[in-house]
């Protein structure tokens, strides 16, 4: 686990700068960065190790490498075209995971300015909207749970093992709630830090 987030925090970090940066001595001494350039060939080998992640946890395998593409292309946005080539894929496999993408709300397609082309976007926000589907999910999977429950009768093995699961899902709905509120509180705090960063 430890090594599957370190990996994931290279890849952050590389999407904005490189590996190497050059150092100067400043006037007063103190040492400073000149300059950080991107580095889209460790950026694109991050990001297909990111996608493979993701496979490894059930996403579809072509979809979880187009989504890790476009979340580390420098605009968060890029073509069919540019996915093909980036990803050595044909066409008909490009299309068929954007669609799984789309219908699971895990990116949009938006139309170029002047310009035929969808591109494909991931946005900023995307984790959370994907934990409060998984919220509605659970809320879903408690009822449905409950039917049966009711239908197991009392004393059985079975009402034992299905008041196990609702407590489960009953436990991690109340704890959505809250994680819900604390990271919105959270993610202000994350995007004046990002302002004030990307605005110098």
């Amino acid at each position: 686990m430890f090594q599957k987030v370190h990996f994931i925090q290279k890849f952050v970090n590389l999407s904005n700068t490189s590996l190497t940066c050059q150092v100067f001595r400043s006037p007063g001494g103190d040492d400073g960065v000149v300059s950080a350039q991107r580095d889209d060939e460790a950026v694109q080998r991050y990001a297909e190790q990111f996608g493979n992640l993701l496979a490894d946890t059930g996403w579809p395998r072509m979809s979880a490498r187009v989504f890790a593409a476009i979340l580390g292309s420098e605009q968060g946005r890029l073509t069919a075209a540019d996915l093909a080539e980036q990803l050595q894929a044909s066409p008909a496999a490009i299309s068929g995971a954007v669609r799984y993408l789309l219908q699971m709300r895990l990116a949009s397609r938006e139309r170029e300015p002047g310009s035929r082309r969808d591109v494909y976007v991931v946005q900023d926000d995307f984790w959370y909207e994907s934990m409060m589907r998984q919220d509605r999910y659970l809320t879903r999977w408690e009822d449905s749970v409950k039917l049966m429950l009711d239908a197991a009768g009392q004393g059985t093995d079975t009402t034992r093992r299905l008041r196990a699961t609702m407590g489960f899902l009953d436990f991690i709905q109340k704890e959505f709630d809250g994680l819900s509120d604390r990271w919105i509180k959270r993610k202000a705090e994350i995007d004046a830090e990002l302002d004030a960063e990307f605005s110098n």
